[in-house]
């Protein structure tokens, strides 16, 4: 496995910018925690555009829409450029309630208040499905109960054309100082119900979707872009898997303890 060298001196950092045109950010752990902007980010950013570098910002997070991303990097006082886990649905197959009601597309679930309830033990008879879905999309929801779970295994189950797709496969996410349960976490019950049957497709990192709609979109080559993140198993995955440079950075999820320790499949030639 190659070595992993740290960036430390203002040398180490200035070679390392030269050698790329295009930066590729995550957000959550890199560049802000919550509402707060991490501190020396907003440098970092104008010192990469004063070097006329292309900045793509690059998320999982699939709890907002493009325009809500886009409003806190506003409020934050960052200009931005954007992909995120539901636009590449709405790209590729037109996902998210925002997304969704741009293209005046049709959608049912999510936060209707029919399915944000709880049932009764053994009730089974307001979990009724519609013939006319054919995809059904999990992504983070505060609000998952057995109805949501109970009508998208319907869906699948009953219908082999259905599609079953995932905005990311996250574990957790950082936020407030802490670490929450993920997407990936919230659509664990469902993934185990069709094991076997019907596997998801996942378009969030380190997936090839995301990137492919990102090297489409932006004609980026490869090995001058670099992809900058907080995690091994997703933002650093995702680079390594699109022929990317890739920089780890210890704001968020990973330590620096934990660089050393066996990696996921997915990372062993970072």
């Amino acid at each position: 496995m190659p070595s992993v060298k740290s960036l430390e001196s203002n040398q180490d950092l200035q070679d390392f910018i030269d050698r790329f045109d295009n930066f590729l950010f995550d957000c959550d752990g890199v560049i802000w925690h919550g509402d707060e902007l991490i501190k020396g980010v907003k440098n970092v950013l104008e010192l990469l555009r004063k070097s006329n570098k292309k900045l793509i910002f690059v998320t999982n997070n699939a709890t907002k829409s493009r325009e809500a991303f886009k409003a806190k990097f506003d409020r934050l006082g960052i200009q931005a450029e954007l992909i995120s886990g539901q636009y590449i649905i709405c790209d590729w197959r037109e996902g998210s309630e925002d997304e969704l009601a741009s293209e005046n597309l049709k959608f049912c679930g999510g936060t209707d208040p029919a399915d944000n309830e709880f049932i009764d033990l053994m009730d089974f008879s307001s979990i009724k499905t519609d013939k006319e879905v054919g995809a059904v999309m999990c992504g983070f929801d505060m609000h998952i109960n057995y109805k949501k779970l109970a009508k998208a295994h319907r869906y699948l189950h009953e219908n082999p054309d259905c599609h079953f797709i995932l905005t990311n496969d996250d574990s957790t996410f950082p936020t407030d100082g802490s670490l929450f349960p993920g997407s990936g976490a919230i659509s664990a019950p469902l993934r185990y119900a069709m094991l076997g049957k019907k596997d998801p497709i996942v378009v969030g990192k380190p997936n090839q979707p995301m990137l492919d709609c990102i090297l489409e979109k932006h004609k980026l080559e490869p090995s001058r872009s670099c992809m900058i993140g907080d995690r091994l198993d997703t933002d650093i995955a995702f680079g390594i898997n699109g022929g990317l440079s890739t920089l780890l950075v210890l704001t968020g999820v990973v330590t620096r303890a934990d660089v050393n320790q066996p990696k996921p499949r997915s990372c062993q030639n970072m």
